[in-house]
């Protein structure tokens, strides 16, 4: 079962994503076009003109290259594939970290949301091709944010040798002694058998990535390859010359600012790291060190070119150049025939401050649409819920609110003094008037006894109000655990919870999450396991 429920309701987002959606006039100025059919349409004809035979060439030869000159196993995947070499396909695009077996499960959402939008694509323009398209962030350097999930109350984790660059690029050392060994006996073989048979994490993150969505044609893009970089030449020689993004955020960051809303990320005078001999992902930056370097050093090494240095290197070797978050989504645009952009809440406010580095560079801005994001709900804690009374909007609200409602349907008193209280301090009042009138010195007497009488009325609330709660402790204790089941830590269920807490039980899970999202009906799913 399927139900929907606004953003606002939940209470877990930000204002500037509520307020995306409800097309707030203050946020127009800061993306290209809002999410809908209509806008597609509009923006499928821009990108039509702006993308070149030679970008389309250039992403489907290096598509071939990491998957192989042979089929995949999923035909699907392979008609993609060959889709793209078509100047009438187009993709839907979503991007997310190397997390280790996914991460949590808005890693699988973000793909679901994709995958559901290029369907619904080709309903409405049966002339065209759509390919959802999982963007790898295979150039990330920090190990830390990914080297981790949790599955069942346990941390897994995995200590590799972390250089410093890439993850990507990180051999699987050590992966299968101490992470894969240590998993539930229930895990499907095929978590297993994507680390087993990969060389490097990025290899192993594409693998399992076609196993769980391989038959929705999904296709998985590595952008950390010496041909692909060659179309991001033209930004580098511009952001080094003129440091052409600074500026632009910088101005935009101003009138978020201005509008009331805070900026996601940091924008740096020069947005690209260089990967160094050693394999390391460092950044550069324009006259750091005040010595001897004339323009740009790379941190944390003694290594220092001037601008022509670095603009020589930048043409003739630019896969050894790397663009950070500001710079990232301009390369992907260059690199894709892409429409919408399909990321989280975060990523949704980071965009927002990149419209005038689009512009700047003269790349064309994608829709950006936030991702599907859902709770679901198993059959077990379903029966919970209604075995309490309640609704699957209803568990979104504070405990202590839950608390009344349950209380009130076992048929709970509610103790309260309130009228007595206000009873009691009138019969005080008129004690003092007489105090007043015939001994004004026992006025502080009478007051204090007046206190003194409102906190026992006080105490003996409290007390009665406890006796009630626990002729139903068994419930409320249950209402807790429940509460806390669906929302760990307080927080939504998809950022902390992995796939395989659901997959295991139910290995329709994927399946259940495509059919039923609608991505550009912009609501929260609840989703009751069947």
């Amino acid at each position: 079962m399927v139900q929907t429920l606004s953003y606002a309701e939940t209470g877990a987002f930000s204002a500037l994503l509520t307020d995306y959606i409800a097309q707030k006039p203050e946020l127009a100025p800061f993306y290209h076009r809002f999410p809908s059919l209509e806008n597609v349409a509009a923006q499928l004809q821009e990108k039509q003109a702006a993308y070149t035979p030679e970008a389309r060439k250039r992403l489907v030869a290096a598509l071939r290259d990491q998957y192989g000159l042979a089929p995949e196993p999923e035909p699907a995947i392979e008609a993609n594939l060959l889709l793209l070499g078509e100047p009438t396909t187009f993709t839907v695009t979503t991007g997310h970290q190397l997390n280790l077996l996914t991460g949590p499960l808005y890693f699988i959402y973000k793909i679901a949301s994709a995958i559901k939008l290029s369907r619904q694509l080709k309903e409405a323009h049966p002339q065209n091709d759509f390919v959802p398209v999982y963007w790898m962030a295979t150039e990330d350097h920090d190990f830390a944010e990914i080297n981790h999930f949790s599955l069942f109350g346990k941390t897994y984790s995995w200590d590799a040798a972390n250089t410093g660059g890439p993850v990507g690029r990180l051999p699987l050392d050590g992966f299968a002694e101490q992470l894969l060994s240590q998993l539930p006996p229930e895990v499907p073989a095929a978590f297993h058998k994507a680390y087993a048979e990969s060389k490097n994490l990025a290899e192993a993150t594409r693998k399992l990535t076609d196993a769980l969505f391989g038959e929705f044609g999904l296709v998985t893009l590595d952008a950390d390859r010496p041909a692909l970089k060659q179309a991001l030449v033209p930004v580098l020689e511009q952001e080094i010359t003129a440091q052409a993004s600074n500026t632009a955020v910088q101005a935009t960051n101003a009138r978020l600012t201005e509008a009331g809303y805070k900026p996601q990320v940091y924008s740096r005078p020069i947005n690209l790291f260089f990967i160094t001999d050693e394999g390391k992902r460092e950044r550069l930056e324009p006259d750091a060190t005040g010595a001897d370097c004339v323009e740009v050093t790379v941190r944390n090494t003694a290594r220092c070119h001037t601008q022509a240095e670095l603009l020589a290197l930048a043409r003739q070797h630019p896969e050894q150049f790397s663009p950070n978050v500001v710079l990232r989504p301009v390369y992907q645009e260059l690199l894709l025939p892409n429409l919408v952009y399909i990321g989280g809440a975060a990523e949704v406010a980071y965009w927002f401050q990149l419209k005038d580095v689009f512009a700047a560079f003269g790349v064309l801005m994608p829709i950006v649409l936030p991702r599907n994001s859902a709770e679901y709900i198993s059959r077990a804690n379903a029966g919970k819920l209604k075995k309490l009374g309640l609704t699957t909007q209803e568990i979104f609200r504070p405990l202590p609110d839950l608390k009344k409602q349950v209380g009130a349907t076992l048929g709970q008193e509610e103790i309260s003094f309130k009228d007595q209280q206000q009873a009691l301090a009138a019969a005080f009042q008129q004690v003092q008037d007489v105090a007043q009138r015939l001994d004004p010195t026992l006025v502080k007497t009478v007051a204090a006894e007046a206190q003194k009488a409102a906190a026992g009325l006080a105490g003996l609330e409290k007390r009665l109000s406890k006796a009630a709660e626990t002729k139903h402790e068994t419930a409320y204790t249950q209402l807790a655990a429940l509460k806390e089941k669906l929302f760990p830590g307080g927080g939504l269920q998809e950022r902390s919870e992995n796939v395989l807490s659901i997959l295991i039980n139910n290995p329709e899970f994927i399946q259940d999450v495509v059919k039923a999202f609608e991505p550009l009906a912009l609501e929260f799913t609840v989703l009751e396991e069947k």
